[in-house]
């Protein structure tokens, strides 16, 4: 299934008063995979930018002058999210921005993103897995062990790239470790490297078995892994016998 991890920073909030997109920021995901692709874009939103805006993602009116307009790359931003799964944190926020850009150009046929898009809302899915907790970007990334400490102020692109790392980790999937080469097919998707062949006489190969402290932290590792998920890991299912 083809993903795009999706955010947004405007001009301020609600979008019903006229506020404005001033950044995006996708990542693609391809079969629970990063591909490398990507699309980011700063907006100019023809308004002022709210103070208490800018404090939180450090966009200014001036920085903004010269960038392009919505309308500028909206067919370029619709093909890019036109039949993905869009993954996105508090969706409803970004979500209810974009149907009202594509709205602003008369494009009704783009207008609820819902109709050529599915919505995955991780703000909804912490909360159903962590009640009563904290469950904004930041406190994720610490409760799931994801690198933010770049993250001084809100940036569209930074935050999609971090969602995407959390919510994999959230979901159980991997986010670093690829079977995958170095090469691409200059799409930014990772090409498999060549199969090569060992010689059959080959002398044997040293079996090198987990120290007991690695074995300790193997179980560790499994023991966050099935309080996260509220599950048993699928190593522990495969370790456990089957009931005849």
């Amino acid at each position: 299934m083809r993903s795009v991890v999706l955010d947004t920073e405007t001009t301020g909030m609600p979008v019903t008063d006229g506020h404005r997109i001033i950044e995006i920021g996708c990542v693609e995901l391809e079969g629970r995979r990063l591909t490398g692709r990507h699309f980011h874009v700063y907006l100019q939103p023809d308004r002022e930018i709210d103070e208490g805006a800018v404090a939180v993602h450090g966009i200014t009116s001036e920085f903004l002058a010269d960038k392009p307009r919505f309308r500028d790359v909206a067919d370029e931003f619709f093909e890019f999210i036109n039949g993905a799964q869009l993954i996105i944190h508090n969706a409803a926020f970004d979500v209810g921005f974009i149907n009202n850009e594509f709205a602003l150009l008369g494009q009704s046929e783009r207008a609820e993103v819902s109709d050529y898009c599915g919505i995955l809302d991780t703000l909804l899915m912490a909360r159903e897995r962590h009640p009563g907790q904290r469950n904004n970007l930041d406190a994720l990334c610490k409760r799931y062990g994801v690198d933010n400490s770049g993250r001084d102020l809100h940036g569209a692109l930074l935050d999609a790239e971090i969602l995407a790392d959390v919510y994999l980790t959230m979901t159980g999937g991997q986010t670093h470790l690829s079977l995958a080469g170095e090469g691409g097919d200059g799409s930014g998707r990772q090409m498999p490297s060549p199969i090569i062949r060992l010689d059959a006489n080959r002398a044997p190969t040293r079996i090198i078995r987990a120290s007991e402290a690695e074995l300790a932290a193997h179980a560790a590792r499994l023991a966050v892994i099935e309080k996260s998920a509220g599950a048993p890991s699928l190593w522990a299912q495969l370790e456990t016998p089957k009931e005849s």
